[in-house]
């Protein structure tokens, strides 16, 4: 899909019957430069003005692909030099966009939805962390593992690093109830979990937007993506950092950089911990009051304490040390090997 987008937008461009080698870095300057322009866009949201191009992210990862097309054409010899090569092409993070969708406006948006599938669909996004549509709809029924509790989730995304294809998530108590519902609907023999939704052309983000303005919210930017950001930031709150970004199928590093937010839960915690340590300082303050109090009264020691007051009768005699002087020796005691030598420089 974002190949094909970047091949429409390359054409429109540069025109169809252009040779490839007589693009150079300068006109990739100005594709770069015109992606941010409205031509550009070939659909407009309703979060973006009228003159307004590509996104930041979109734009660099429009040129991202736009590098690959021609390195490719560098390897087989059709043209000599790259002209994106200089390019940046790197996808940033945009902080600016985060978005936490609390589990009270969740279940808003679970009672908007118009069935069971798309009830699935949501709870797999917010509470199984899932990336859509890809991992969705590869969910088979054999993938369900009711009897342990875990749900094997294939990955196309990163299905060409080693390992990477496939995780195993747990069925989280928020999930379960509607992957039974959509389980008894389903007719024997049915393979895939999601049946309904499965055509390329629709738009479930379109869909979304629709039943988040339906439970009366506003719908809030990268609707998808923050929703499995917001599970991420669930999850690394309530188990180990290890654990968390391997069930989400990303690395920590990953993690840190695109999914984990600061929420208004961390805030209140901070906000009761904080009372709750002036509560522990006022309690130990005042036990230390007591405690110096009690050193002007006569202090009575037990006699079957553990460890004795005084030393062992049989312990060597300090009078020695308190009475006599200090040798020219210093205060160790030489060895014997070294006595003569310190009593002739004495003498």
């Amino acid at each position: 899909t974002h190949w094909n987008h970047t091949k429409r937008l390359l054409l429109k461009f540069f025109g169809e019957n252009r040779p490839l080698p007589s693009i150079t870095a300068g006109d990739a300057k100005d594709f770069e430069r015109w992606l941010q322009t409205a031509e550009a866009r070939e659909l407009r949201h309703t979060n973006t003005k009228a003159h307004e191009g590509l996104a930041a992210n979109t734009a660099r990862k429009r040129i991202g692909n736009a590098k690959q097309f021609f390195q490719d054409a560098v390897n087989r010899e059709a043209i000599l030099r790259n002209p994106f090569a200089e390019l940046k092409g790197a996808v940033g993070s945009n902080r600016a966009r985060d978005y936490f969708l609390s589990r009270k406006d969740a279940e808003k948006i679970l009672e908007s939805c118009p069935d069971a599938q798309w009830r699935l669909l949501f709870a797999l996004s917010r509470f199984g962390g899932l990336r859509c549509p890809s991992e969705h709809l590869g969910l088979r029924w054999t993938d369900v593992n009711w009897e342990l509790g875990r749900l094997t989730v294939h990955s196309p995304k990163t299905a060409h690093h080693e390992g990477k294809g496939e995780r195993t998530i747990p069925i989280f108590p928020e999930l379960r109830p509607h992957l039974e519902q959509v389980w008894e609907q389903a007719e024997p023999g049915t393979f895939w979990v999601i049946t309904r939704y499965r055509d390329s052309n629709t738009n479930m983000r379109t869909h979304l937007e629709r039943i988040v303005r339906r439970a009366g919210l506003k719908p809030w930017p990268k609707l998808f993506q923050n929703l499995r950001a917001t599970r991420a930031t669930e999850l690394a709150s309530e188990f180990p950092a290890h654990v968390a970004a391997a069930w989400m199928g990303h690395s920590t590093l990953v993690a840190n950089k695109h999914y984990w937010q600061v929420t208004d839960d961390d805030f209140a915690r901070a906000a009761t911990r904080g009372e709750n340590e002036g509560d522990n300082k006022a309690a130990q303050k005042a036990a230390q009051q007591v405690r110096v109090s009690c050193r002007n009264e006569q202090q009575v020691f037990s006699t079957d304490i553990e460890k004795p007051l005084v030393f062992p009768s049989n312990a060597t005699s300090c009078d020695t040390l308190l009475t006599g002087g200090v040798g020219g020796t210093g205060l160790e005691p030489v060895t014997p090997s070294l006595s003569s030598l310190c009593s002739n420089q004495l003498s």
